[in-house]
């Protein structure tokens, strides 16, 4: 039998209610995120740091797994482990049960989200992951449950009231199990020291993959470099700046680390004092902005944004092996 909406008992027009029913979502997930936090500082302290141990030892694959709303969360966990350094794999538990078990091999882990802990569905997994002696994640909010007492370890997730008015529809829970998934996932990059370019690697595309190119991929380098030493009279150094359209000049000292920096403004502003005659030391401004080649290209893009310069020396120890100007930012797709 068909169900009947009664969409006439929240008008489309009336965004008081509308928004007064956001909030209120917004306010009882945040307050499941605050038990969570809670719970993290507490009670899931150990079962936590056995987690991250446990994946951290996994010469294979995390199998995540789960059914419904709980599913769905493991698959996106299952690929910010993935693109984050853990290799993982969703594992639909009713395609399990006909020849998906065949992906689970001895050297993996299994992480099974379910929220009431007795999913009938994760009943065959659960019993070839003890038949194999595969060690098994379960997160929870019932540590009492069937597929608790087959886990390794158990992160209980805390009990918190659901956004639906009826608490039927899963959203704060699930919203605590995606966080949950999230620290899972950040955790296990920072202790493996997972980096900016080993992102980069994993993200070549579109336009994450342009704001992941660290400075190095894109700065001039070599003979391009517009630098001259701290005595060279200006005649001669705007030679060197002109010649290398920049827009600025690199000073250095005697031990090839960078002193200063010549702008077109301080031509500018020295112009009609002799400039032509006077060494480059004299008219540089000392210590100024620098970047590692290693730092990303959009946080390079947001120094010469904020200090309203158009370009920046790119040193290491020091000395400058590199320039990179907003425009090659630009052509690049930084934004």
């Amino acid at each position: 039998m068909a169900v009947s909406l009664k969409r006439d008992r929240f008008p489309v027009d009336d965004a008081r209610e509308a928004i007064a029913s956001a909030a209120r979502t917004v306010q009882l997930e945040a307050q499941g995120l605050r038990a969570l936090e809670a719970a993290l500082d507490k009670e899931l302290v150990d079962s936590f740091a056995e987690a991250i141990r446990l994946v951290s030892a996994c010469r294979g694959r995390v199998i995540v797994t789960g059914m419904g709303k709980s599913g769905h969360i493991g698959m996106k966990v299952a690929g910010t482990l993935s693109s984050t350094g853990t290799p993982a794999s969703f594992v639909h538990p009713s395609e399990a049960s006909h020849g998906d078990l065949g992906m689970i091999t001895r050297n993996d882990v299994i992480l099974a989200f379910s929220w009431s802990g007795e999913t009938v569905e994760l009943g065959n997994l659960v019993s070839y992951s003890r038949r194999f002696a595969v060690p098994l994640i379960a997160v929870t909010s019932n540590p009492d449950s069937t597929l608790a007492k087959a886990a390794e370890v158990v992160l209980a997730l805390p009990h918190s009231k659901e956004a639906c008015p009826h608490g039927l529809a899963p959203t704060t829970s699930t919203t605590m199990q995606l966080a949950l998934g999230d620290c899972l996932a950040i955790a296990l990059l920072e202790s493996k020291g997972f980096t900016a370019r080993d992102f980069q690697v994993l993200h070549p595309g579109g336009q994450l993959g342009a704001r992941l190119k660290l400075v190095g991929d894109l700065m001039h380098k070599g003979d391009r470099l517009p630098l001259t030493p701290g005595d060279m009279k200006m005649a001669e150094a705007i030679v060197v700046m002109t010649e290398k359209a920049f827009g600025c000049l690199g000073v250095v000292d005697e031990d090839g680390r960078l002193a200063g920096i010549i702008t077109d403004g301080d031509l500018r502003r020295n112009m009609g004092n002799g400039l032509l005659s006077r060494h480059t030391g004299e008219i540089m401004t000392a210590g100024p902005k620098t970047v590692s080649p290693e730092l990303l290209a959009s946080a390079a893009l947001e120094m010469i944004n904020s200090s309203s310069i158009t370009a920046l020396f790119v040193v290491e120890d020091g000395r400058p092996v590199g320039i990179i100007h907003i425009h090659d930012l630009l052509r690049a797709g930084v934004a």
